[in-house]
């Protein structure tokens, strides 16, 4: 059971985070959106300073070792601020803690301890240009010697300008995907950007090239053949991850509509009082309430070591449903100025957008849940609990 830090010490931490966000990463919005670039010479140190980097790794391996239920009210945050700080952040630390949970213990050491402190971070190297994600990918990886030897293509892999080390998802026989890790510097591995986002900028979502790239077979996570397994583990936590994310953007811009509902005037009243704009704001709050209680129950599961298969695609299809309405809304809300760069509303609005598409599109989602489903999947209902 993940019991992550004791309360004070928890406080502590996510204040010193929370004031990093605001004071140190929040103003750099402005200049990210203008150039579609992050400061990395500013952003990284900050991260390091407030321990972002660190904050799923187990504290073994210097992190501090968060719950999963105390890490989602952080990341929630940062997804209200610049979307492409966000879009690291939870990449960063989505990988960390998939490879504390699937690596062996020398992958662990060799990678974990950078990890914490932003000295090295893992990416997952998964999509491919010409094919689909699982079974269908084309990238192999063949075995010789005690090296494999990688060839194929991957795109959109985020944090691909700095990460140290890919997570190569690869076919090391016709039916059988495995995990490899890749160091960045491998001869024959070329990474190139690729064009601008829509939203969630300044980060780079990079084509990776594996030319006849030699990675030493120690970099095999698990055994041949585990890859699709190391994947679907990876992602349903992710998943989760997303739907904070989703959380975090959507009540920012609950709060915004709130705020400016309240102060914007017409026919000498604030337009809060016309029963519209009420209802607009009462569907966003239903929004927000519903995707923190999914998220508390799911974190909740994850953290007494239960699996969530239906739940983590289950949060995230509701979640990036419920941010999508409530980015709508909010738009409505302020209305014409709302389309401008004069309130953050429009930033949001594009930087929500990447959550349809982040560990896979919403047809996956259904998938995934309606398989776990139709096998027999059952819910933990909390309401089991309660004495009769």
């Amino acid at each position: 059971m993940s019991i992550g830090l004791p309360a004070e010490e928890y406080g502590k931490l996510r204040q010193r985070v929370f004031t990093t966000i605001w004071n140190e990463l929040d103003p750099l919005e402005k200049q990210i959106e203008d150039t579609e670039k992050i400061p990395y010479d500013v952003v990284m140190p900050a991260l390091r300073e407030c321990g972002a980097f660190g904050l799923i790794v187990p504290r073994e391996y210097g992190g501090s070792g968060l719950s999963i239920s105390q890490y989602l009210p952080i990341l929630a945050e940062f997804a209200k601020i610049q979307g492409g700080i966000r879009a690291l952040i939870h990449v960063h630390n989505s990988f960390a803690h998939a490879l504390s949970e699937i690596g062996n213990e020398q992958q662990k050491q060799s990678i974990l301890p950078g990890a914490a402190v932003g000295e090295k971070s893992l990416a997952f190297a998964l999509t491919e240009p010409g094919n689909g994600t699982g079974m269908d990918l084309s990238t192999s990886a063949r075995r010789d010697g005690s090296d494999y030897v990688i060839n194929g293509r991957k795109w959109l892999i985020t944090n691909s300008d700095f990460a140290s080390h890919f997570l190569v998802l690869a076919k090391t026989a016709e039916k059988e995907v495995s995990a490899i890790i890749v160091e960045r510097d491998a001869p024959g591995l070329t990474i190139k950007p690729l064009p601008e986002t829509m939203g969630c900028k300044g980060g780079q979502h990079g084509e990776l090239t594996f030319t006849d790239v030699r990675a030493p077979a120690t970099g095999l996570v698990g055994a041949e053949g585990e890859g699709i397994d190391h994947l679907e583990r990876a992602l349903e936590i992710s998943r989760v991850f997303i739907a904070a994310s989703s959380l975090g953007t959507a009540t920012y811009a609950l709060d915004l509509s709130l705020k400016y509902a309240k102060e914007r005037v017409t026919f000498n009243k604030p337009i809060a009082e016309r029963q519209a704009i009420q209802r607009y704001l009462a569907e966003m709050a239903t929004d927000v309430y519903a995707l923190r209680g999914m998220l508390a129950d799911v974190a909740g599961k994850w953290d007494r070591e239960r699996r969530v298969p239906a739940e983590s695609s289950l949060v995230k299809q509701f979640g990036l449903e419920a941010v999508g309405r409530v980015t709508d809304r909010a738009l409505l809300v302020h209305g014409g100025i709302g389309y401008t760069r004069k309130y953050p509303i429009e930033r949001l609005y594009r930087d929500a957008r990447l959550n349809w598409l982040e560990e896979g599109p919403p047809t996956i989602q259904y998938m995934v849940a309606a398989r776990e489903l139709l096998a027999g999947y059952q819910f933990d209902d909390a309401f089991d609990a309660v004495p009769q």
